[in-house]
């Protein structure tokens, strides 16, 4: 593992103990019975559905990365399947570290550079990021239902919405000055910030360089509207995942909650899995969970229950498909993570 990547490993595992501290000190008492009686009468057919759900949402990414490939190169969503899967595995698998296995694998299937799937990459998160703001800001802005909160809590998350709609502008806005003048930006950038940290000013022109080019796949308004489209779609569909695992709970506490509430919930765990660790994961479920206790008023028993549960079907379900495509594929996880990182690396270096 290099310097920076141990950095940020040490950085994130400090923050998830203190946050872990935090949540056991605040629950002194904890009902185990209960814990495990929620998870004893779950109605595991519609857990099922809801991984059913995810699986379709990861399978539409390969539908929206090949929009992304037409410009360079003619190919099948179906062909693209394998390396979602497998890359969302080394996601679960090894956390951040596993993040660019995806544009790696799809890089060597298309015979495309790296540094072309790294921009489609980044261009990706764009629209997923810009997707679940505007999903959860209509959520929160227009939902009636919201009004059942305290007036306190009412007017936090109608201010979270106005905020997440101006952080959708700003991110358009942002695109739209990078599309038309990354190069300039990017040499900018590295004028202002060598003298202080050359390496740095490197990292940050060599990656502006990158989305640039990421953005320049967009090659026509419908592919714009398509991609925008598909994205809302998959985030849906990740939602509804949400809403079908409340429903799986026997106890009304969980199983009355609205499909407006399931929305904020994965906005709370999108948020969280910021803080990602490889295989447990970390700040999805502690971010969910603290949102169904405190915000919700879920006993934490069932709020624990259930944050898990969301985790293990968002996250850690597509495991046993994305290691059979890897077997298939001839994929080594590791090995792969390791060489796409050095790949990565390289290409920074020549921009």
């Amino acid at each position: 593992m290099d310097r920076k990547r141990l950095i940020i490993t040490s950085v994130v595992v400090a923050v998830l103990i203190a946050l872990v501290a935090l949540q056991i000190h605040s629950w002194r008492k904890f009902d185990w019975g209960l814990f495990g009686g929620s998870l004893q009468e779950l109605n595991w057919w519609y857990i099922l559905w809801a991984v059913a759900l995810v699986h379709i949402a990861d399978g539409l990414r390969g539908l929206r990365w090949a929009i992304f490939l037409r410009p360079a190169r003619e190919t099948s969503a179906a062909s693209l399947l394998p390396a979602q899967y497998i890359g969302f595995a080394a996601l679960a698998l090894l956390g951040r570290p596993g993040e660019i296995v995806r544009p790696y694998v799809i890089a060597k299937k298309t015979e495309l550079s790296l540094a072309s799937q790294l921009a489609v990459w980044t261009v990706e998160r764009i629209f997923d990021i810009s997707a679940v703001t505007v999903i959860v800001a209509l959520d929160l802005l227009l939902s009636r239902s919201l009004a059942t909160f305290t007036d306190t809590q009412y007017s936090v998350m109608r201010a979270l919405g106005g905020a997440l709609v101006l952080i959708a502008g700003i991110l358009l806005a942002f695109a739209i000055v990078v599309w038309k003048n990354g190069g300039q930006i990017a040499d900018w950038l590295n004028r202002r910030l060598a003298k202080r940290s050359p390496h740095a000013a490197h990292t940050i022109a060599a990656r502006i360089r990158i989305f640039s080019s990421g953005l320049h796949t967009i090659h026509d308004v419908g592919s714009f509207l398509a991609l925008a489209g598909l994205s809302l779609i998959i985030w849906l569909l990740i939602a509804c995942s949400y809403y079908v695992v409340l429903q799986a709970y026997a106890d009304p506490s969980i199983n009355t909650m609205t499909f407006v509430y399931a929305i904020i919930l994965m906005a709370f765990s999108v948020a969280g899995g910021v803080l990602q660790l490889p295989v447990v994961g970390g700040g999805s479920q502690l971010l969910t969970i603290n949102a169904l206790y405190w915000l919700f008023n879920t006993p934490q028993e069932l709020a624990t229950s259930c944050g898990i549960m969301l985790w293990l079907v968002t996250f850690v379900s597509v495991l046993p498909l994305g290691l059979i495509f890897a077997r298939l594929e001839h994929v080594s996880l590791r090995k792969v993570s390791r060489q796409s990182h050095r790949e990565e690396e390289q290409i920074e270096a020549r921009l």
